[in-house]
């Protein structure tokens, strides 16, 4: 099949590249010309595991291509899939300008029927306008149906993601457009649920909130860990091999980032109050996720009492690991609020310090931990890679002025910290 996805970014990229692999004829359409210059080149514009094999081998078949004429792609595709960013408006609201422009380029440039696929996060009822939108706008007689395919990819694993789906959702309209797209997922080993445009809207909503509450949930419950002597890592265990609860998601720590629960949380509530319903828990579910940023904050006063002047490193700055992304990473929220008190912040991460400085750009970063911790009163481990798990405790001592050592990811042992001379402090764990 021809596929046109417009936008090229971490959903955009990898599942176009995907279904490339799969054999179907693939353009990747984005506004970002130096980005698709660098694709066209051969570069891979985000860090995503797995990813620059996925691209160097359909680059080699070539079923994928890359351009920024979005009308033009979408004029020979027999389904268009739009991956453009949704963020959060002032309001709070999700901020559907992008999508509104995409699907009134689409229909300009649509000759012959198509399936046209909201993949972006979207509120429910977002294809209903997108039908509209494009009524107005596409040639006579030229007809299309608008379609809900919402993606589970995970930064880190998104590539094994969109390989092996752990479902596929396809909300549409009508049996045409569900045969185009079960055509178009043919091969994968996967379950399909096929329901209406709406309800596919609401599951991506819905699955992204729950696990944002499962969360902050193990986050507030590791509060109640600390004041009472009990283990949260212990707990969460116990939890988790209930099968009804299961143990994904219930890891304590700094609580969640990234480009999607935030924004989506607050959409999705945004969403209920638009439909006449107030969904408290969600708030409550942010507010603890503030909290617990803050919270890092205060075990560091806890441990050093003034923080100004005092010279705290950062370990870690995307907002988890395998991946370079630091949109609402918890570590920018620790930063600022450190600096807010008076602090000298230093950091490091192994590839998302460029990221960061663009975010914050007098971000003092480092080229390894070592350097990062030199002189420093602290060290909080913000972002759990794998590359800090070995670090020499004996090393870090020597180069640093106060040992003292925050664990908001609790991926260290306690016995090995404490063993090394480091006044020690992690998440729920006495």
């Amino acid at each position: 099949m021809k596929v046109t996805v417009v936008g090229a970014g971490y959903v955009g990229l990898v599942t176009g590249a995907t279904l490339a692999e799969r054999g179907h004829d693939v353009t990747c359409v984005d506004s970002d010309l130096p980005k698709v210059r660098m694709l066209e080149a051969g570069g891979v514009p985000i860090h995503e595991p797995g990813l620059p094999e996925l691209l160097a081998g359909v680059r080699k078949s070539g079923r994928l291509g890359f351009g920024a004429d979005v009308a033009a792609a979408a004029g020979g595709a027999e389904v268009v899939m739009m991956t453009v960013g949704t963020p959060t408006d002032p309001q709070g609201k999700a901020d559907l300008s992008s999508v509104e422009a995409a699907a009134r380029t689409i229909a300009t440039g649509l000759r012959d029927y198509a399936v046209v696929v909201e993949k972006s996060t979207v509120p429910v009822r977002t294809g209903e306008r997108v039908r509209r939108t494009m009524e107005r706008n596409v040639r006579p007689g030229v007809e299309f149906d608008v379609a809900s395919n919402p993606e589970f990819l995970r930064e880190g694993t998104a590539v094994e993601d969109a390989r092996k789906p752990s479902r596929i959702v396809l909300g549409v309209p009508n049996g045409r457009a569900e045969k185009v797209l079960r055509r178009l997922y043919e091969g994968f080993e996967s379950p399909i649920l096929v329901t209406n445009v709406e309800t596919a809207e609401m599951i991506k909503h819905a699955s992204n909130a729950f696990l944002a509450t499962k969360i902050s949930f193990v986050n507030a419950v590791s509060r109640l860990c600390e004041k009472s002597g009990a283990n949260v890592e212990e707990v969460a265990r116990g939890m988790g091999l209930d099968p009804r609860i299961g143990a994904q998601f219930l890891r304590a720590g700094v609580g969640y980032g990234g480009s999607c629960f935030a924004k989506d949380l607050e959409a999705f509530a945004e969403i209920a109050s638009q439909l006449g319903y107030e969904f408290r828990l969600l708030r409550e579910v942010q507010a603890v996720n503030r909290e617990q940023r803050a919270h890092v904050v205060e075990l560091l006063r806890q441990e050093l009492w003034v923080l100004r002047e005092k010279r705290v490193t950062l370990l870690g700055l995307a907002f988890k690991p395998d991946t370079d992304d630091v949109r609402d990473a918890p570590s920018l929220d620790v930063a600022q609020r450190l600096r807010a008190e008076g602090a000298i912040v230093r950091a490091h991460d192994p590839v998302a310090g460029a990221k960061a400085k663009a975010m914050l750009p007098d971000l003092d970063l480092a080229a390894d931990p070592y350097a990062a911790a030199d002189g420093a009163d602290a060290v909080v481990l913000v972002t759990e890679w794998p590359a800090y798990k070995g670090l020499d405790f004996m090393r870090l001592r020597k180069v640093m002025r106060q040992p003292v050592i925050v664990d908001a990811r609790n991926l260290w042992d306690p016995s090995a910290a404490r063993a090394a001379g480091f006044h020690y402090r992690s998440i729920g764990r006495p």
